[in-house]
């Protein structure tokens, strides 16, 4: 903490040790693991788990897959308009056709990489929107359901819509 004194100088209130590492020291330092360090220099202190054991919470996927879809729609429709504006109107029709004549098995699963952003989107904006006027139901069980629902209606959705 550092505070004036009446003669306009800053004093320290506070003095932080500081440890002077020579060259092997400071190289025998460097060569330990991590976890040994944190461990020999705080041994009471709990470890933070790393990030490859973390899992996500199912809102966070969600919050995150929504924001992936929104992302993709706005990249298919650049995409499909620089068609148009390079190739000639038309085109976009002309390719969709093309993949629904490939079969129904291709046909339905590129409809279905269609169809899913764009549901999944609307309905993950239909959350937020009855969460911006129902506040009370921000609570870590609805919204957790709210996420299965969300996840859920899609992929029904969006398997129903591609298979017709």
């Amino acid at each position: 903490m550092i505070s004036s004194s009446p003669s306009g100088r800053s004093t320290s209130n506070t003095i932080r040790t500081m440890t002077v590492l020579s060259k092997q020291s400071a190289e025998e330092y460097k060569k330990q693991n991590y976890s040994e360090r944190m461990v020999k220099e705080y041994p009471n202190r709990p470890m933070s788990p790393h990030v490859t054991i973390y899992a996500f919470p199912t809102t966070a996927l969600t919050s995150i897959t929504n924001r992936i879809t929104g992302v993709s729609l706005s990249l298919g429709a650049a995409g499909l308009a620089s068609m148009e504006l390079v190739y000639g109107s038309g085109t976009a029709v002309s390719v969709l056709q093309d993949v629904v004549s490939m079969g129904p098995i291709i046909a339905t699963s590129v409809k279905f990489t269609v169809v899913f952003p764009f549901v999944y989107h609307y309905f993950g904006g239909l959350r937020h929107l009855i969460w911006d006027k129902n506040p009370n139901l921000l609570n870590n069980v609805d919204v957790l359901n709210a996420s299965y629902g969300l996840i859920g209606s899609s992929l029904f959705l969006s398997l129903a819509i591609s298979v017709m």
